[in-house]
């Protein structure tokens, strides 16, 4: 696994110098103490813990790991605070120990160790303004609201960061994939745009003089023409794609009536399916419709249809459920076929990347172009062995 720390060497020299820090914390505590009670002993074991943990962390950056982490470090200030009642410092660490959650960019991580900070130290502030009322935690307990919407202050003011963090990495990732989608779509035109035409020339020729020679020939031979002919159409459908992805055609906006279209691809589409006993069934939860066009609408879901069938089991049944919210109408194709694993999804729409045998990759290609065109969205959630779920959604008529 890549490492995502930006130096180990710098890792391991600001870490060696925490560690050695708290180190001469415990020893000074040790020292201090005139008789050694089990909360120092406590310290001492939380500590080679966290040392530890910080250690491996760049060779086992599992979510265990982090969380374990997390909760050992908190615990610790914890402990601090409980030592030494008399200084407040360790109630300020304590205050941003959720950014310890922002470090390893962990949405539910940081949710948990926010909410268990408040929980904990909101608490312990009703445990010193009821029960303790100043006799140990007197500093505490002389201006306790104050430290109290201060922390709180300090919880917002690190959900605040949180977020912001958040939205920046979504939209870099967005970014990111935007570029790969780019250079994907550079990349094949170009190849397309270079070979399409001149291999589209010499087929049309054979064709021609195939069609002219198969009407003189005996019924017993036709039918190797008839082959011949069909596999030259294949070819021609492939060089098509090709084309498509090089020079898009103009926008073409018609309303189409989803329930209606997807009734047509699977009554083109039933037979194919048939042969293996899988069922294709729709869900509409209301009549939605669509602006685009209709040819295009189509072929986008014979893709995906097709796609969903060769991937199913004998006697499956392929689910397509069609929904819409306040701005989208949503298609959502379902099947429990074999399913892909995370490498194979991040590689989907790749040119002649495709887990069939004789596939050229292009067929979903052309499916994120028409999607695209129509300012719409294609995800793939998978899971290898239990299935795919396809969501194309489009822009609601309003």
């Amino acid at each position: 696994m890549k490492s995502d720390l930006p130096d180990i060497k710098l890792y391991r020299i600001v870490t060696s110098a925490g560690i050695l820090l708290m180190f001469l914390g415990l020893l000074y505590s040790f020292i201090d103490q005139e008789q050694l009670t089990l909360s120092i002993y406590i310290h001492a074991v939380n500590f080679v813990i966290i040392a530890v943990l910080i250690w491996i962390y760049p060779n086992k950056k599992t979510a265990f790991i982090r969380t374990t982490l997390t909760i050992m470090l908190a615990f610790y200030f914890y402990l601090m605070f409980m030592l030494y009642p008399f200084s407040l410092s360790p109630l300020l660490i304590i205050c941003f120990i959720p950014g310890i959650a922002i470090l390893f960019f962990n949405k539910r991580l940081f949710y948990f160790s926010l909410y268990g900070n408040i929980t904990v130290v909101l608490s312990f502030m009703g445990y010193v303004a009821f029960v303790d009322k100043g006799a140990q935690f007197y500093l505490l307990y002389k201006d306790l609201p104050g430290y109290a919407v201060n922390f709180l202050a300090c919880q917002v003011m690190l959900l605040f960061i949180f977020l912001q963090l958040q939205k920046r990495i979504e939209n870099q990732k967005l970014y990111y994939k935007q570029i790969q989608e780019s250079e994907r779509l550079k990349t094949t035109g170009q190849l397309a745009a270079a070979v399409a035409h001149e291999i589209r020339n010499p087929i049309t020729v054979v064709k021609g003089f195939l069609q002219l020679y198969s009407e003189d020939q005996p019924i017993e031979k036709r039918k190797h023409y008839h082959l011949m002919l069909e596999e030259l159409n294949t070819a021609e459908r492939v060089i098509s794609d090709f084309l498509m992805l090089a020079k898009p055609s103009e926008v073409e906006h018609e309303v189409v009536n989803v329930k209606e279209a997807l009734h047509t691809v699977m009554d083109l589409l039933n037979t194919y399916a048939l042969m293996d006993r899988i069922q294709i069934s729709l869900v509409v939860e209301e009549d939605c419709t669509v602006t685009c066009s209709l040819l295009e609408f189509k072929q986008l879901f014979v893709n995906i249809f097709k796609n969903a069938i060769e991937s199913s089991k004998h006697g499956d049944t392929i689910e397509v459920k069609v929904k819409k919210d306040q701005h989208n109408v949503k298609i959502i194709v379902k099947d429990h076929g074999l399913g892909m694993t995370e490498e194979q999804l991040q590689t989907i729409g790749t040119p002649f990347y495709s887990l069939k045998s004789k596939g050229t990759g292009l067929g979903l290609m052309i499916c994120f172009n028409i999607v695209k065109k129509y300012e719409g969205t294609i995800s793939f959630k998978s899971k290898e062995g239990i299935g795919t779920d396809v969501t194309v959604s489009f822009p609601i008529i309003k």
